[in-house]
């Protein structure tokens, strides 16, 4: 009898334990990140009356059980349901973070790690994420700054804002695309201002610019020059002119040393005729028209003929010769001789005596400045084949918008570079309207030369005009630029202000600015124990692991890697089930009852061996 009153003893202590764990869960019915717990009972021990025994065949008995009394229960177990998944609860803080999995945030109190499921954090006065109850620093992988994506290591606490994340760098412009259709019809590029273009770019320090662009026709089906004019900064301004002069449109190869060359006599083919009857009369300025399609192809030097009793070294009295982007020749600083004699072999039918030629670059015309011609010319029909460096003294230059050349009298020449107008000739195939060169290199590429102007303020702009066509578009060009490659790429972009941090389903952290860019902040790491349930409860929804879970590596996981993932804005609700509680409850109290039963029956029996003598 005095074993069913301790049975009762231990129904209700066990019963009593269980509605601890019940009172527990229903008390967290709504704490972040709560895994509700059960009890499971098992029985105690057993008291052992008569041992069993087996059958006998030689008597014929059969066997018999053992005879034991029970003497109570106890607790078997009380499990922590961390599987099943709480519920969400919306939130909007981009802060608060739901794993959905098994995995555990990674927290730290400065001396160890912890492991929670509540992913209530927030940015602490160090910059660190951080939970919002205890502050315990979040964990998790920084970024490598040669890839600027997180480095998985040992993990760190997270310090997503600081001075150096605030802001985004600005940087210059480099790359240019020019795209659209240049119409042979548009009135604008037959007028003296052109079809204008603007193209805005950035500075180092992400500044806005616009360079203010011109596309002109010429007489030649298909060709064009596009003229830089003006770049002006975001207030309206222009860049001072001793900036822009050394800015240049297009690419020129300087030249420093002193190149030796051989005179040869030259032939010259003019489109067109031109003849001057009686030179007696013509008027100062008087000039020698050529059409626009002039280029130049090999241009020899100029041999005084013996007409007058001058020799060959007369002509080392012409000091330089420009050749200019459509094709013009310059002979400049012609006072150095006091006459000059121009006799091509063919073609003339008489000498001619001048005091200089000059072929200006934006006219195409060929002046007379001496008022008195001594003879009469008539210049045959042909055009100039296009003057290049290269074929006339194996120069390996690129062809410019201004060549300068300086002939020596040892017979040398010296090659310079100079910039006019800041124009370059824009082809396209007359048959099918493609495009095929642009500054006259036969590539689609020119360069903005910036950086010689300004090198701590502007980077060069290569522009890629290969995408442009010359076809019928009902008299309207589209011609238009943009910054950057078609991917994107040395678009440059101005200073950049954060605005906004994401969390994306693997736990990366991404800040976002106003000048359109981005940057990796880190990613949070994630802990993934064999035996969950086997972590240990330490209060502030923190847990410990222990020899049964298994141990946390230091490094962590990611945690799509286990087929888990995060979800920002969104809190994991207590996983309590009231129903299920409370139908705990009802079992345990009735469990409880019964037990109580047991030592007042007891106790009542008791009563009645007592009561037997009277």
């Amino acid at each position: 009898m005095m074993r069913s009153l301790f049975s009762g003893v231990a129904g209700l202590r066990t019963h009593q334990t269980k509605m601890d764990v019940i009172g527990n869960n229903i008390a967290n019915v709504n704490t972040t990140g709560y895994k509700s717990q059960s009890v499971t009972f098992r029985d105690l021990m057993y008291q052992t009356t008569q041992s069993a025994s087996g059958a006998n065949a030689e008597t014929g008995l059969g066997g018999i059980n053992a005879k034991q009394i029970g003497l109570g229960v106890t607790t078997g177990a009380i499990n922590t349901a961390i599987a099943q998944q709480g519920s969400a609860q919306t939130t909007n803080n981009p802060f608060d973070i739901m794993i959905s999995g098994d995995n555990f945030f990674v927290v730290s109190n400065g001396s160890e790690n912890l492991f929670t499921r509540d992913g209530s954090f927030y940015i602490d006065g160090a910059g660190n994420l951080a939970m919002t109850s205890t502050g315990y620093t979040v964990m998790g992988w920084p970024v490598d700054e040669e890839t600027g994506a997180p480095r998985p290591d040992t993990v760190t606490a997270l310090q997503i804002m600081n001075d150096k994340v605030m802001t985004y760098d600005p940087e210059a412009t480099s790359e240019a695309r020019v795209t659209g259709i240049v119409d042979r019809n548009d009135k604008n590029v037959h007028s003296t201002g052109g079809r204008m273009m603007n193209f805005e770019f950035y500075d180092n320090a992400g500044y806005l610019y616009t360079a203010k662009f011109s596309v002109h026709a010429t007489s030649s089906n298909g060709s064009y020059y596009i003229r830089l004019n003006d770049i002006k900064d975001s207030t309206g301004a222009s860049l001072p002119d001793d900036v822009f002069n050394k800015v240049t449109f297009g690419t020129i190869m300087e030249v420093e040393t002193a190149i030796p060359y051989t005179p040869q006599n030259g032939t010259a083919k003019i489109a067109g005729e031109v003849s001057f009857a009686n030179g007696a009369g013509a008027a100062v300025g008087t000039a020698v028209k050529f059409n626009e399609d002039l280029d130049i192809a090999k241009v020899d030097t100029a041999t005084l003929k013996d007409v007058y009793g001058i020799d060959d070294a007369a002509a080392l009295g012409i000091t330089k010769v420009r050749f200019d982007q459509d094709g013009g020749l310059n002979v400049l600083e012609p006072d150095t001789v006091t006459k000059r004699y121009y006799s091509p072999k063919t073609g003339i039918v008489a000498t001619a005596k001048i005091d200089s030629v000059e072929i200006p670059g934006a006219n195409g015309s060929v002046t007379i400045t001496n008022p008195t011609i001594d003879q009469a010319i008539t210049v045959p029909s042909g055009q100039f084949d296009k003057a290049t460096l290269l074929d006339l003294y194996g120069l390996d230059i690129d062809d410019g918008p201004v060549k300068e050349i300086q002939f020596h009298a040892d017979g040398s020449i010296t090659v310079t570079k100079k910039n006019v107008d800041n124009a370059a000739s824009l082809e396209f195939n007359p048959g099918t309207g493609k495009f095929v060169s642009i500054g006259g290199n036969g590539q689609g590429m020119i360069t903005l030369g910036l950086a010689g102007a300004d090198g701590e303020r502007f980077k060069d702009i290569n522009m890629d005009f290969s995408t442009c066509s010359n076809v019928n578009n009902n008299g309207s060009s589209t011609i238009s630029s943009a910054k950057g490659t078609s991917s994107g790429l040395g678009a440059g972009r101005a200073e950049g202000e954060m605005i906004s941090i994401a969390i994306d389903q693997s736990g990366v952290i991404t800040a976002a600015y106003d000048n359109g860019m981005s940057r990796c902040l880190g990613q949070i790491a994630t802990a993934a124990f064999a035996n969950p349930s086997g972590l240990e409860k330490v209060g502030d929804n923190l847990y410990t692991a222990t020899n049964n879970s298994g141990d946390f590596d230091g490094t962590g996981v990611d945690i799509t890697a286990g087929g888990g993932k995060m979800q920002a804005g969104v809190l994991e609700m207590s996983n309590v089930d009231l129903s299920q509680e409370f139908t705990e409850m009802i079992t345990t109290q009735r469990g409880f009852q019964a037990n109580s039963r047991i030592i007042t029956v007891s106790d009542t029996m008791l009563e009645e061996l007592t009561n037997l003598k009277r």
